[in-house]
């Protein structure tokens, strides 16, 4: 699917690729101060449920800090996310992965709507293993890809026994647990497995938010991911690492593309992202990056919104509350989540962006 970074200025282009990519979430022009108080308003969002956590503790936050918004995110997953926004039924829509061409047509075109960068997080695939402690199990990126192929059926199959000498591993099914909804946590997944296995690719035809998969059950969102491992003995799924942490799930240590094995962290998201340093924005994917320490399913997620806001009240609300997630303030209920808060280059890119956001032709933030 052929992406795009929509309202990208030269200038952004340029910000971004020569910035350092520090991950302090601040964002340089203000340190995270300066935040502009919002007018009132009840602003409602829709979409990826992959930093939905984030997004909840945030939007509470805000609150307490600006009464007079509230600010109601419901989910939903990716697809159902971008869908409202066409339909305009939502104030932004949230994703995994950026808005393809033919969705910004849908909306007007690539001119008609922005999209900022909110957090940074990584994937886990969780299992439901009796005798098989968290992290004791290891994965490379073929046995990864054949588990989801269907090819490899037995938690004891040789390959996955290869992988993982010492550890006792059953004569038992393996039931792989997958999304049932358009799903960006799904995009960035199959992106993962499009770069490392040319089988995989072959088969499904590219990574997706939707796909025909080989082999598994779905559930709705990480959350219905997640609770479908924990009930189903054998089950293996790939979830956001917030979802996992909370739920007390195990994870497998992933073989990364320098040939380590790491456990999913918000540390090895900000590695795979600074592998990418300097590389176009519209390098979104920074799956299977290179570096000792980097998690090998990593992703930013994305808020959309039109750039012309049609109410100049609910629109000015709106990108005050953008703005003040992308700062250091903002960012720290994504660290203390487990997410990676943004680079700094990225928090620049995303001021920026911002700060094309109108009404009637007006700019709407006021932060310099």
């Amino acid at each position: 699917m052929k992406s795009v970074l929509v309202a990208l200025s030269a200038g952004a282009a340029l910000l971004l690729t020569a910035c350092g990519g520090s991950p302090t979430g601040t964002n340089p022009s203000t340190g995270g101060a300066g935040v502009p108080a919002p007018p009132r308003a009840s602003l409602t969002g829709a979409g990826a449920t992959f930093p939905k956590p984030f997004y909840d503790a945030a939007n509470f936050a805000y609150n307490k800090k600006f009464s007079q918004v509230t600010i109601n995110y419901g989910g939903g997953g990716s697809g159902a996310g971008i869908q409202q926004l066409t339909k305009k039924v939502v104030d932004f829509g949230a994703s995994d992965v950026p808005l393809s061409s033919k969705e910004a047509d849908a909306m007007g075109g690539s001119d008609k709507v922005i999209q900022i960068a909110s957090t940074l997080g990584t994937e886990s695939l969780a299992y439901n293993l009796d005798g098989v402690a968290d992290g004791q199990l290891k994965l490379t990126p073929d046995t990864i890809a054949g588990i989801f192929l269907g090819k490899i059926k037995k938690w004891n199959d040789p390959a996955m026994a290869a992988d993982n000498s010492g550890v006792s591993l059953p004569n038992q099914d393996i039931h792989v647990i997958h999304r049932s909804d358009g799903s960006g946590t799904t995009y960035i997944f199959t992106d993962y497995l499009c770069s490392v296995s040319a089988d995989w690719k072959a088969k499904t035809g590219g990574p997706g938010k939707s796909i025909t998969w080989p082999t598994g059950d779905g559930a709705q969102g990480n959350a219905g991911v997640a609770t479908r491992i924990t009930q189903t003995p054998g089950a293996i799924g790939y979830v956001e690492l917030a979802y996992v942490l909370q739920t007390k799930m195990k994870q497998a240590a992933l073989k990364n593309r320098d040939g380590n094995f790491v456990s999913p962290s918000a540390a090895g998201a900000t590695a795979a992202a600074k592998a990418f340093v300097g590389s176009s924005p519209s390098q979104f994917s920074i799956v299977n990056a290179s570096g000792k320490d980097s998690a090998p399913i990593s992703g930013y997620s994305w808020i959309i919104l039109y750039k012309d806001q049609a109410d100049k009240t609910k629109g000015t609300a709106l990108v005050d509350y953008l703005y003040w997630l992308t700062t250091a303030e903002g960012q720290q209920y994504a660290v203390n989540l487990h997410y990676a808060a943004l680079p700094s280059s990225m928090a620049s890119y995303d001021l920026l962006v911002l700060k094309g956001v109108t009404s009637g032709g007006s700019a709407l933030l006021s932060v310099s």
